[in-house]
C-alpha cells in the first residue's frame, strides 16, 4: 500500500505566498533592518570499537513572522539588539569556561533531560528535525536548538516542533540576563551571542520541560557552546571543508575538532565520511568506549525514488527495514540525512542494544511525512518556480545541483548568489555552473557579505562575461532572475534558484512573501 500524500503540491496550495517580486527600494531597506541584522552562517571504514546492527510531528509554521503585538515586537527587538551587541557567533574562542560557568550558576539545566547531539559541515539543520520529528511521532516532548535561523531568531530554540513563542523567548532572555551579567562581571571576555542563546534553550528545555533535547552544534564541536550535555547519542552528519580558517584546513583536521561531541560510552552515528575524517572519528569512539553505526554498514539507504512533493525510501535501520517511507524533501542527500536520523532515534531507545525489533513502521511514516526544512530546495513561487537552497559551501552546493537535475525539468535555470566573504565562492559557483543557464549576483545585508562586485570577477571567470549580470540589491536581484526565466514563456519551465548562504535565502524568503 503506498503512504505517498495526494498528489497536491504543497507549494501550490497558496499562490498568494509567492507575492510579486517588485519590492520597493525604500521597503526591502525596511525588511532588511527589521528582519536580518543578525550573524551569517556560520557552520566508512571499520571501527575498532562495539557497532550496532541489528502521532504528529512538527507543525508547518516553521517560520514565524514578527509578532502582531507592537509591545511584544518591541522587547523581541530589544533582546536581539542586546544580543546582537555581544561576540559573533562566527568568532570561535576554545574554551567552554564561560559557557560552564552560566550552566552551573543556572543549576547545570542541561543536565535534566538526555540529549541527541549533532555536529558535521552539511545537513545538521535537516537531520535535526526529522530527529525532532520522530521523537515526537513516538509521544515525547522535545526541545531542538539548532542556527543559524532563516528569518526569525525565534527559530533557534523549538518546544513540541515549533519554534518558541516570541513572548516566550523574551522571558527567556529577560530569566537568564542577571545570571548572564553575573558571569560577564567575572570572565575576561563577556558570554558571546551564541553562548547566551545556548544558556536560555539549555534553561527553556529544562522549565518546559522536555523529554529529549536535539541540539546542533554551532561550529566544530569540542569548543562550541552547545558541548557542556552529555549527549548519549552523538550524530556526525557529512564532513567536508569549510570554516577551514577556524576548524583546519584538511578533513582530519575538522573531525578533529567535529570529534568533541563524542563523549564516553555515547552511541555515535556516522554518516558517510572521507576516509581520513572516519578515521578521526572512530578513534575517537575507541578512545572512550563508544558504540558506533557507520552509514553503509549498519544502516543506510537500500533503496529511493523521487515522488510527487518529495521521495519515496527504503531505509535499513538499525533494527530491520523500513519500506514505503515519504519524505516531502528532495535530494539524495536529505536520504541520506533520514537514514541518519532514523538510526539515531533507534539508538536513543535502545534499538540493537537492548532491543532488536525495530520501531513501529507507521509511526516512523507518519513522522518523516510531516518533515519541513525551510530554505532547503524550497519552492516558494511559481511561474516560474524559484527554489530556495542554503548551500553557502562546495559541498552543498553539490548536492544542491545534482537534486534539482533529478527533481526539476528547467528549460533554462537563473541563479540567484549572494555569499558570505571568507567562503569558497568560487566552489560554489562552479558546482552550479552547469545547472545554470545565467548567474545574478547579488549580496545580503549582512555586514560580512562579500561584494557583489568581487563575486561578479569571479563569476565571469567561471561562467564568462555574457552569463553574468550584477545587481548589489536583493530586490533588484530576484526581479532581474525573475525577468530573465520569464523570456522562456509561461509555459516553457524557466525557474530561479536562490542560493549561497542562509541570510541570502532569508531576505529572498520574505521579498518573495514568505516571511
Amino acid at each position: 500500500m503506498s503512504h505517498l500524500p495526494p498528489h497536491d503540491n504543497p507549494h501550490d496550495d497558496d499562490e498568494s505566498g509567492a507575492a510579486d517580486s517588485s519590492v520597493r527600494p525604500d521597503e526591502f531597506d525596511e525588511i532588511v533592518a527589521a528582519e536580518t541584522d543578525r550573524d551569517p552562517d556560520l557552520a566508512v571504514i571499520e571501527a575498532g570499537s562495539r557497532t550496532l546492527r541489528t502521532q504528529a510531528g512538527p507543525p508547518q509554521a516553521d517560520v514565524p513572522a514578527r509578532p502582531a503585538d507592537p509591545e511584544v515586537d518591541r522587547a523581541l527587538r530589544e533582546a536581539e539588539a542586546e544580543l546582537m551587541a555581544r561576540w559573533p557567533e562566527t568568532k570561535l574562542d576554545p574554551t567552554l569556561s564561560r559557557i560552564a560557568a552560566l550552566m552551573d550558576v543556572l543549576g547545570d539545566p542541561q543536565h535534566a533531560y538526555p540529549s541527541i547531539h549533532i555536529t558535521g559541515t552539511n545537513g545538521k539543520t535537516s537531520t535535526a528535525r526529522m530527529v525532532e520529528a520522530l521523537l515526537g511521532a513516538f509521544e515525547l516532548r522535545t526541545g531542538r536548538y539548532t542556527s543559524p535561523h532563516v528569518q526569525s531568531i525565534t527559530e533557534r530554540i523549538s518546544l513540541d516542533g515549533a519554534p518558541i513563542a516570541a513572548e516566550r523567548f523574551v522571558e527567556a532572555y529577560q530569566d537568564i540576563k542577571p545570571y548572564v551579567e553575573l558571569i560577564d562581571a567575572k570572565e575576561e571576555h563577556r558570554l558571546s551571542f551564541f553562548e547566551v542563546l545556548t544558556g536560555m534553550a539549555y534553561a527553556a528545555f529544562a522549565d518546559a520541560p522536555v523529554d529529549v533535547a536535539v541540539v546542533e552544534v554551532g561550529m566544530g564541536g569540542t569548543w562550541d557552546a552547545t558541548n557542556v550535555i552529555d549527549g548519549t547519542v552523538s550524530v556526525v552528519t557529512p564532513i567536508d571543508l569549510d570554516h577551514t580558517d577556524r576548524l583546519g584546513t584538511t578533513h582530519a583536521e575538522i573531525a578533529t575538532e567535529k570529534s568533541g561531541v563524542i563523549k564516553q560510552d555515547a552511541t555515535v552515528i556516522l554518516a558517510q565520511q572521507p576516509v581520513e575524517a572516519a578515521q578521526v572519528l572512530l578513534k575517537k569512539a575507541v578512545d572512550v568506549d563508544a558504540t558506533v553505526a557507520r552509514e553503509g554498514l549498519e544502516f543506510g539507504v537500500v533503496g529511493r525514488r523521487v515522488a510527487v512533493g518529495g521521495q519515496l525510501l527504503t531505509l535499513r535501520g538499525l533494527g530491520g527495514e523500513y519500506e514505503e517511507v515519504f519524505l516531502p524533501l528532495h535530494g539524495e542527500h536529505q536520504a541520506h540525512n533520514a537514514a541518519v536520523a532514523l538510526a539515531a532515534v533507534e539508538a536513543f531507545f535502545g534499538v540493537g542494544a537492548q532491543r532488536a525489533e525495530p520501531l513501529d513502521i507507521e509511526t516512523v511514516r507518519k513522522a518523516f511525512a510531516t518533515v519541513t526544512s525551510p530554505g532547503r530546495l524550497e519552492v516558494v513561487r511559481r511561474s516560474p518556480t524559484v527554489v530556495l537552497d542554503a548551500a553557502h559551501n562546495p559541498a552543498g552546493a553539490r548536492v544542491a545541483a545534482a537534486a534539482i537535475s533529478e527533481v526539476f525539468d528547467f528549460s533554462r535555470l537563473i541563479g540567484v548568489l549572494g555569499v558570505s566573504d571568507g567562503k569558497n565562492a568560487r566552489g560554489m559557483l562552479e558546482a552550479f555552473e552547469p545547472i545554470l543557464a545565467e548567474v545574478v549576483v547579488t549580496q545580503n545585508s549582512s555586514d560580512r557579505a562579500l561584494g557583489a562586485d568581487e563575486l561578479a570577477a569571479l563569476a565571469v571567470e567561471v561562467f564568462g562575461d555574457d552569463r553574468v549580470q550584477v545587481e548589489p540589491r536583493m530586490d533588484d536581484a530576484l526581479e532581474a532572475a525573475i525577468t530573465l526565466a520569464e523570456e522562456e514563456g509561461e509555459f516553457a519551465g524557466g525557474g530561479v534558484l536562490v542560493t549561497g548562504s542562509v541570510i541570502t535565502v532569508g531576505e529572498a524568503r520574505l521579498l518573495l512573501g514568505r516571511g
